[in-house]
């Protein structure tokens, strides 16, 4: 699979670490403009789930669900 990169799209996880886009994920990929470029990523990236960072493709960290106890 490959990762199409926006690399004039960036996007900070929940830790403050900033990356770039996952804009589309193809199995081949194709021609596209500069500064757009394809990477190689695993085979369940999602784009806008998934960033570039550090030369990698990886999963955006989520933010934990916060469950607030009721007690009476």
């Amino acid at each position: 699979m490959k990762a199409l990169i926006s690399p004039n799209e960036l996007i900070a996880d929940i830790n403050g670490n900033v990356g770039c886009r996952v804009a589309q994920v193809d199995a081949l990929g194709f021609e596209v403009a500069q500064p757009l470029f394809w990477t190689g990523c695993p085979d369940d990236c999602v784009a806008d789930q998934w960033y570039y960072i550090e030369q990698q493709v990886l999963p955006l960290p989520q933010p934990l669900e916060i469950i607030e106890e009721i007690t009476e």
